[in-house]
């Protein structure tokens, strides 16, 4: 490239580099994006403007650290989420759009103005539990985490983000277990071990492996919730629960059993995989 080259064909560069390196192209984009500001529009603007030495600096040095397998998020120290910018760090999980459509689905189904008790188990960055409670400021929200490190990380995307948000360290409903709830939310471990050499390596470098995999082929947390969640959820309360997509007939099972006069469901992401576990309390 030469010193004037136009942002346009570094960005030429930047992708294919990125594509040689098993990554997607359309992260250079991003990446030059997030650390400038822009929007898609600012980004068209500059194309065919000269990009300037320490930003393209700093793309370079980006790309090459994400074609050699850094996360963009680990890069940057955030994700968005709901657009809510959440803090990221070796400690927790990224969170990703699956969890949105989760939360999504909540937020339609309960309006704000109630004073309903929330609890998310296992929030990682928080992003279930402090957008719930941005989006429902009269909702009581709980979170639990068995890492110290990912509730801090938690408290400090709350904080950074204005939302009131009760954490507690423990095990799944262990910190709350004389309190009752009307929505339960979480998105736990549930990936098999056997799973793992499917898996992206990058996710298995940088995210914690207390947070992805799970025992039994992946549903002891759905048993372990199965036992527990009984006793915390209140006369027509409801659960949402984010499962791997071959696993809705296996869970639903669990939670049929646990709960023999509730609706329980399994329902897709917009990708038509089974996403999520829903359980409605008459």
């Amino acid at each position: 490239m030469s010193t004037n080259a136009t942002v346009r064909e570094v960005l030429k560069w930047a992708s294919s580099f990125l594509k040689a390196s098993g990554k997607e192209a359309a992260a250079a984009e991003r990446l030059l994006m997030e650390r400038q500001q822009w929007n898609r529009t600012d980004l068209l603007l500059h194309l065919d403007q000269a990009m300037p030495l320490a930003v393209k600096k700093q793309l370079i040095e980006d790309v090459s650290e994400h074609g050699s397998g850094i996360p963009i998020q680990h890069l940057l120290g955030y994700e968005w989420f709901y657009d809510y910018s959440f803090k990221v760090t070796k400690d927790t999980l990224i969170p990703r759009p699956e969890t949105e459509e989760i939360v999504d689905k909540c937020l339609k189904r309960n309006p704000d103005g109630k004073t309903l008790q929330v609890l998310d188990i296992g929030t990682g960055t928080g992003a279930i539990a402090i957008t719930i409670k941005k989006e429902r400021p009269s909702f009581s929200v709980t979170a639990t985490d068995l890492s110290a490190h990912a509730l801090k990380v938690a408290e400090e995307n709350a904080e950074e983000l204005g939302a009131a948000v009760r954490f507690k360290l423990g095990d799944l409903t262990e910190p709350v277990q004389d309190e009752q709830f009307d929505i339960i939310l979480s998105n736990p471990p549930y990936i098999a071990e056997n799973e793992k050499k499917f898996m992206d390596e990058s996710v298995l470098a940088y995210e914690p492996k207390m947070a992805l995999f799970a025992a039994s082929n992946g549903l002891e947390i759905y048993q372990r919730l199965a036992k527990e969640l009984p006793e915390r959820l209140k006369a027509g309360g409801q659960i949402y629960l984010e499962i791997g997509f071959r696993q809705g007939k296996a869970v639903k099972s669990l939670f049929e059993a646990a709960f023999p006069t509730a609706e329980v469901s399994v329902e897709k992401d917009m990708s038509g995989q089974d996403r999520l576990i829903f359980v409605q309390l008459s």
